[in-house]
């Protein structure tokens, strides 16, 4: 199985360098499926993480967003079960969890996300997968044992819990033919429905006549399911959402490349974090409300805005006779000039323009510092330190309150700047020693390898 998924992999868009990193987590799992399962499994998965280049805080909002692949993620492999028992175990972490397919508790769409301690993290995660499509797909045969890791940072803005689900509902869709059954078939008919409906999965939302849940308790979007399962290896892909649909391709010129800096401050949705988040969610979803209230019926706050050219103007009169004025025409503020940045970007990056996307990326820092509210410390100065030792572009992704920050630099350069950027960023925050970076391509979607 080594040498077939080395094979597979080889040929989906990684590099020399990433495939070396990608036999190193094979042979993990590998070693940890036939300690604790036995044998050898039937099935592998690769699975990866997400970039944000722009696009913060737009995709649940209808608005659109750049994003790309990235070549770091998780490796699922899998064996079927004859019983319902979906065990699970975590190789780099050396973590074990079991889920009976058959009683997962029931947890209806208004309820809250589980607080039973065993299923704390990434446990969490998969039994939000299992009750899912146990709902959804009544008597499918999900048993399975399932070993995975990965070499994405947790809680880092590159979407590994995103990439978790998708992996995990991916695996065990194939195990139990879900294709093939008519609730699938009624509701899922391309790549994009299949991002979008594991975007449901985690948070909680139902998807055409497939029922919702409490899902994980997050009130996200699909931007990164849609770069995990649909995005192209050296291409960034802009999105528009609600519904998911591809709108541009940009290729990344061969000399560019990403340098990713993870602050080691984590980006968890969790607790107080998981507040902050969906409060942003939340005012977004105000937006909406009032405009369906006085205007018209729009799906979602990016087709509000699209009703005219006096469109934004209106929707801030209503906010106007609201008791939350000013923090609404924030969010409404913040998600105009977000969304217009993503077919500026496109266009910058097909044309190779250094300064347009400099002048976009500083933008969309700003905004982020000061109309969402959801930078640290670190990610502030990382973005700025990158500008100043010359990164064509820089700034924070993700769902902020900690994270990573990207650079936009020449492929010559990468090495130097990333030692030059890191080196600073220990001076300013010496007690940061999960700090690291990497540099990237765009890497290959969601594939079963083997």
């Amino acid at each position: 199985m080594t040498a077939a998924f080395a094979e597979r992999l080889a040929g989906i868009g990684f590099d020399a360098t990433d495939l070396d990193a990608r036999r190193s987590l094979l042979e993990m799992v590998l070693r940890a499926f036939e300690i604790r399962a036995g044998g050898h499994p039937e099935s592998a998965w690769w699975v990866p993480g997400r970039l944000e280049v722009f696009g913060k805080h737009t995709d649940y909002a209808g608005g659109h967003s750049l994003v790309c692949g990235v070549p770091r993620g998780f490796l699922f492999v899998m064996r079927p079960r004859r019983d319902r028992q979906v065990r699970l175990l975590d190789a780099r972490r050396d973590e074990e969890f079991a889920v009976d397919a058959e009683r997962t508790a029931a947890r209806d769409s208004a309820a809250t996300p589980s607080t039973d301690p065993r299923h704390a993290g990434w446990r969490n995660y998969a039994h939000v997968v299992v009750h899912r499509l146990r709902g959804n797909f009544p008597g499918a045969a999900l048993g399975a044992d399932i070993v995975f890791a990965s070499d994405l940072s947790s809680a880092s803005g590159m979407s590994s819990s995103s990439a978790l689900v998708t992996g995990l509902a991916a695996a065990l869709s194939s195990r139990a033919g879900l294709h093939a059954r008519d609730e699938w078939r009624a509701n899922v008919s391309g790549p994009e429905d299949e991002a979008s409906y594991y975007a449901c999965v985690e948070n909680g939302m139902s998807f055409g006549t497939l029922a919702g849940d409490a899902g994980v308790g997050t009130h996200g979007g699909s931007e990164d399911h849609a770069a995990i399962v649909c995005g192209r290896a050296g291409e960034l892909t802009a999105w528009r959402f609600v519904p998911m649909q591809r709108v541009a391709g940009a290729p990344l010129p061969a000399d560019w490349v990403f340098v990713v800096a993870a602050t080691g401050v984590a980006a968890r949705k969790t607790g107080d974090a998981r507040e902050s988040y969906n409060e942003l969610s939340r005012r977004a979803g105000e937006l909406l409300e009032l405009w369906r209230r006085q205007v018209s019926p729009a799906a979602s706050l990016g087709a509000a805005l699209a009703d005219g050219a006096d469109a934004c103007e209106r929707l801030l009169a209503l906010v106007g006779h609201t008791g939350e004025a000013e923090a609404l025409e924030r969010r409404l503020l913040h998600f105009r000039r977000e969304d217009a940045r993503v077919s500026a970007a496109v266009e910058a990056f097909r044309a190779g323009d250094v300064q347009r996307l400099g002048e976009l990326a500083d933008g969309s820092q700003r905004d982020a510092e000061s109309l969402l509210g959801n930078q640290v410390r670190e990610t502030v100065h990382l973005a700025r330190s990158a500008r100043a030792l010359g990164a064509m572009a820089a700034s924070s992704f993700g769902a902020g309150f900690g994270g990573s920050v990207w650079a936009l630099v020449r492929k010559a350069d990468a090495g130097a700047f990333g030692h030059r950027w890191m080196a600073d960023f220990r001076r300013r925050f010496p007690c940061r020693v999960a700090a690291a970076a990497f540099t990237m391509r765009p890497g290959p979607p969601l594939t079963r390898v083997v």
